[in-house]
């Protein structure tokens, strides 16, 4: 009998480890395999909040299949003691192994609530916007004016949650005291920036800001990004360009950067000012006559007079030779690059064409009869 008790208790212990085994098998795949999301969402994991909470989010919005599952592999895996607070971008179809890295891993949110302090050419402005995780796109909730308006409550409800994020964008061609402008009025940063940063030597770009972070700390980053651009484009440079150092292709660059916003005219611009360089040629342009009377630190807001376009000053491109002393404006990757590798042209001249490019032209002549057509398009604007 106690033979029979022994064997029959055996089996039963037999039986028991393999449906432990499978069940094990069974847990680790649920655990890896993907998810039953069918489009991405923004996970929010409040400060304070634990694993049990957050498997039980997952749950209530059909992320996972199964709580205890996430709770123990996350438990296994060393992840539920590193949970960070924060709004995570969990895509379709993700695992829960997937999804316990993204809520554990280190850094900053991916998705949620984003106040963006954005530096423009004539207009600054903070915007609250929230990505959509559908369309992993950035959705516009509010824009405002701090100089003149009233920053809305939107504003103020998503500077005081503990997951937004909070970036400076810096538009190409906007002038090193415009960013230090901007840069003092964030309350976020500390410390201050008593000189302007040097014209050029910031580049143009999205730049993440960190409560407590110095001023100071922000400047280096758009500096040390703007060296690596620079000196990325001056060593793949065409030969035989009349540029003898890294900081005159700035200058250039900057001068490109002010002339034209269209991506496809850059090289073509860049060739009439290479073109000119190369003959002797003064380049007569007029953003270079308007630093030297704003210095950068506002827009003119109107025409130039005759007598500031024959004033001579350090910059006026009219009565120097050659290149300014120094760059107008932080000029962009783009605009850096063209200069450096300009399009194989023989313009010298170009015009405004009424739509918001340029007609270019080789000779004089050619350039007047672009000069008229874009008087007669003008004069047209100004009588409807």
């Amino acid at each position: 009998m106690w033979r029979s008790v022994a064997s029959n208790g055996l089996s039963f212990l037999l039986v028991a480890l393999f449906l432990l085994g499978a069940l094990v098998l069974w847990g680790q795949n649920t655990y890896t395999t993907a998810g039953p999301l069918d489009q991405a969402i923004c996970l929010r994991v409040e400060k304070g909040s634990d694993m049990k909470r957050v498997s039980r989010d997952l749950l209530s919005v059909r992320a996972i299949d199964n709580d205890t599952i996430f709770r123990l592999g996350a438990d296994y895996k060393e992840k539920s003691e590193k949970l960070k607070a924060g709004s995570f971008l969990i895509p379709a179809a993700a695992s829960m192994d997937e999804i316990a890295e993204l809520v554990t891993r280190s850094g900053a949110s991916t998705c949620g609530t984003e106040i963006v302090y954005r530096i423009g050419v004539t207009r600054t402005s903070v915007q609250v916007r929230e990505l959509d995780p559908k369309t992993n796109r950035f959705d516009k909730k509010a824009e405002f004016n701090p100089a003149d308006e009233t920053a809305p409550e939107i504003f103020e409800r998503a500077k005081a949650l503990n997951d937004t994020r909070f970036r400076v964008l810096m538009a190409e061609g906007v002038t090193s005291w415009q960013v230090r402008e901007v840069l003092m009025a964030i309350d976020r940063l500390t410390g201050d920036l008593a000189a302007v940063p040097k014209e050029g030597a910031l580049a143009p770009d999205s730049y993440e800001i960190r409560l407590g972070e110095t001023r100071q700390a922000v400047i280096e980053r758009m500096q040390a990004a703007q060296d690596i651009i620079l000196k990325n484009a001056w060593k793949n440079r065409v030969k035989d360009l009349p540029l003898k150092s890294p900081q005159e292709a700035l200058i250039l660059a900057s001068i490109v950067e002010k002339e034209t916003g269209l991506s496809n005219e850059r090289r073509q611009v860049a060739s009439v000012f290479i073109n000119r360089l190369n003959r002797g040629i003064r380049l007569q342009t007029d953003p270079t006559v308007i630093y030297g009377i704003t210095k950068g630190e506002k827009t003119l807001g109107r025409g130039l007079r005759r007598s500031e376009l024959d004033r001579k000053t350090p910059w006026n491109t009219y009565r120097i030779n050659g290149l300014p002393p120094t760059p107008i404006a932080n000029p962009g990757r783009a605009s850096i690059e063209a200069v450096l590798d300009p399009d194989d042209t023989n313009f010298i001249f170009f015009v405004a064409d009424g739509t918001g490019g340029h007609s270019f032209a080789k000779t004089l002549k050619e350039h007047n009869a672009n000069v008229r057509k874009w008087r007669e398009i003008e004069a047209g604007k100004a009588q409807k």
